[in-house]
């Protein structure tokens, strides 16, 4: 026998969740490891410490998946391998002789606090460790924490019950059950057809064309230490959700992932929302697996496409129909369907509905010898996404928000948990509400909205954009306009181009009530166009060259526009024979200063025209709200809001900023 196998039990290959996990963890070893799962255990009454560390030694030893470590192949695959035999990891604190109680409880807050915060080497085994604090002669604390890579919620409470039957046995597992080995759900995995559920996942991914983040992708940023937030729901409340579920054969947790959905789609403004959700992973044809200890879990993507006329039962209705032609294929692993996604990580935020019966095992517990019981139980967890909504079903539905500090601000996870609260009370009042009409905002910040933010009404001087543009590049003709990659134009550079167009234009016909099509992609030359425009007289027609054919000719016929300018007409017009003095034409403000077209709520786009009255005190009222200086923003074309695309376009330029 060689020494290797002399001290390696079992060599295992990784679930799909231990390889991600894993991932994370290695990923910057001075970093926090988010990835520390730590339970403690409030404990009264008469204490005996030998046959606790006995039950901590014992319960290393039946489980042998709580001995592993984990080790890279030289082909970079990792594995994890079992240890036939680990030293038992004991630490002991005695604060008993600390007077003050605040002070003692504080002093064993902190030591839970560094415990969790210490980080384990993943390449030595245990990845568990023991902490018992006392803090008088009949209460203590005791500290488990472990590795998340080695098992998961549901395996605490079978943890619970065992290590209290050790404790009463005094570490003699003979009175207990066989404990079923992790490698039967390793192999039951390695059983599956895994190209069966790439194509399930295939499937319910196709045409999913962006992730769902809350938050900016950055490669190169660290996850941090997470907050977290706590809210609810009232009893009453959720007797009354549940109630209203039940009634639609949904089940609780649909009903929160659907809300989620919403709220999330609402944040990013997606009508395709992604988010990812913990299911448990534990199959029913696994003899035993209830009882079994290890890491079943797998986080999987929820697609949730938003139809604002659907009603909100049959849009949850359709959420739990669509999940449940998955359920055969939770295995695979996150990686692996994202891949079959093809277009990198799907979200940035997760959904966890914690049903697994920690409590109740501790009920079960009652007292042992010398009176000894778990008063209370605390369990702590966390992951690296920016935002993770935990949902508790008890007998009033709590939520536990945790998110990264230096992506989402406390004031903005409150804010995020009352849109939640929202939506769930809204299903429970009308389920036969709309999507679309399903509100997730306060009342007071519907009131900034509607009310706060629209409150613009004041008298501004009559001007027109030209006149204000000009004499913008009066005041600054030196600063900079207008930038597109390299190219840049300072105020005098601008308004020249634009004045040398805008005699092209007038002498090809344009003036007053004139409409000209400008058929140019995002760009400076689409800028000097608009303006040159405008100079002239007339009104533009922004149309986007990537719209569809049929809308560009509809736009054209229903417009009829005396000139279309496109890149090579442009060139063509302006020549160097053409003058960029200033026209000194000043269009009458009750002329049409351009033309854009919104869907409209039957589906067909309709012509809305601006007139230069409004378009002037509109931007005037803008420099006003933004003040003299404003920061360069891209050119944006909304088809759906008009203002939006005047704002980003001539705010800056009014107010001496860049485009």
């Amino acid at each position: 026998m060689s020494r290797q196998s002399r001290v390696i039990e079992d060599i295992l290959p990784l679930s799909p969740l231990q390889e991600g996990l894993l991932f994370h963890s290695v990923y910057d070893e001075a970093a926090p490891d988010v990835y520390t799962v730590q339970l403690v255990f409030h404990l009264d009454g008469e204490l005996d410490h030998e046959a606790m560390r006995a039950a901590g030694g014992a319960l290393l030893q039946r489980h042998s998946n709580l001995r592993v470590a984990f080790r890279q192949r030289k082909t970079g695959e990792w594995a994890q391998l079992v240890a036939r035999t680990v030293p038992l990891p004991w630490a002991d604190a005695d604060l008993s002789a600390i007077a003050d109680e605040t002070e003692r409880t504080a002093e064993a807050d902190r030591l839970v606090a560094a415990d969790r915060a210490r980080r384990f080497d993943v390449t030595r085994p245990p990845l568990v460790r023991f902490l018992l604090v006392k803090l008088a002669e009949r209460q203590h604390r005791l500290v488990l924490s472990m590795h998340h890579t080695l098992l998961d919620g549901w395996s605490l409470p079978v943890l619970l019950r065992e290590f209290y039957a050790l404790y009463i046995s005094r570490g003699d597992a003979s009175g207990l059950p066989e404990a079923r080995p992790y490698r039967h759900y390793l192999d039951w995995l390695a059983a599956q057809d895994r190209p069966a559920a790439e194509r399930a996942w295939r499937e319910s991914l196709a045409g999913l064309t962006e992730p769902t983040r809350i938050a900016p992708m950055d490669a190169g940023r660290l996850p941090t230490a997470p907050r977290r937030h706590e809210f609810g729901l009232t009893e009453e409340a959720t007797a009354a959700l549940v109630e209203r579920a039940r009634a639609h054969g949904l089940t609780l947790n649909t009903v929160v992932q659907g809300a989620w959905a919403l709220v999330l789609g609402r944040l990013t403004g997606s009508d395709d929302a992604v988010f990812g959700v913990t299911v448990s992973g534990r199959p029913a044809d696994l003899p035993g697996v209830e009882d079994m200890v290890g890491l079943f879990i797998n986080t999987l993507p929820l697609r949730a496409r938003l139809r604002p006329a659907e009603p909100l039962a049959r849009f949850l209705a359709r959420v739990q129909e669509e999940q449940s032609r998955l359920l055969d294929h939770q295995h695979l692993g996150l990686a692996d369907i994202q891949r079959q996604a093809g277009i990198g990580e799907l979200f940035d935020t997760s959904l966890v509905f914690e049903n697994f019966p920690l409590d109740q095992a501790r009920e079960q517990t009652g007292a042992a010898p010398g009176g000894l019981r778990v008063s209370a139980a605390e369990s702590t967890s966390a992951n690296h996404y920016t935002l993770s909504l935990v949902a508790m079903p008890h007998s009033s539905l709590g939520f536990r928000f945790f998110y990264q500090p230096d992506l989402l601000s406390e004031a903005d996870v409150e804010t995020i948990g009352d849109r939640l609260l929202q939506v769930l009370d809204a299903f429970t009042a009308d389920p036969d509400l709309p999507v679309g009409r399903t509100g997730v905002l306060r009342d007071d910040e519907r009131h900034q909205l509607l009310d706060g933010w629209n409150d613009t009404a004041r008298e501004v001087p009559a001007a027109t954009l030209p006149e204000l543009f000009e004499a913008q590049a009066a005041r600054t003709p030196d600063a900079p306009a207008l930038m597109e990659g390299d190219t840049s134009l300072t105020y005098a550079e601008l308004n020249a181009r634009a004045n040398r167009l805008a005699r092209a234009l007038v002498g090809r016909g344009v003036g007053p009530e004139q409409f000209v099509a400008i058929v140019l992609p995002r760009s400076a030359e689409n800028v000097v166009a608009m303006l040159a425009v405008l100079k002239a007289g007339g009104a533009y027609v922004p149309v986007d060259p990537e719209y569809p054919d049929e809308r560009i000719a509809h736009m054209l016929a229903d417009s009829r526009p005396v000139l279309t300018l496109t890149e090579e007409e442009i060139g063509s017009l302006v020549s160097d024979g053409v003058s960029d003095d200033d026209l000194g034409r000043v269009p009458a403000q009750s002329h049409a200063a351009y033309m854009i077209y919104t869907s409209g709520s039957t589906g067909v786009p309709k012509g809305v025209v601006v007139e230069h009255r409004s378009l002037g005190a509109y931007l005037l009222r803008a420099r006003e709200a933004y003040g003299e200086a404003v920061a360069g923003v891209s050119l944006v074309h909304s088809p759906l809001a008009f203002d939006l695309t005047v704002t980003a376009l001539y705010t800056p330029l009014v107010s001496g900023g860049c485009v």
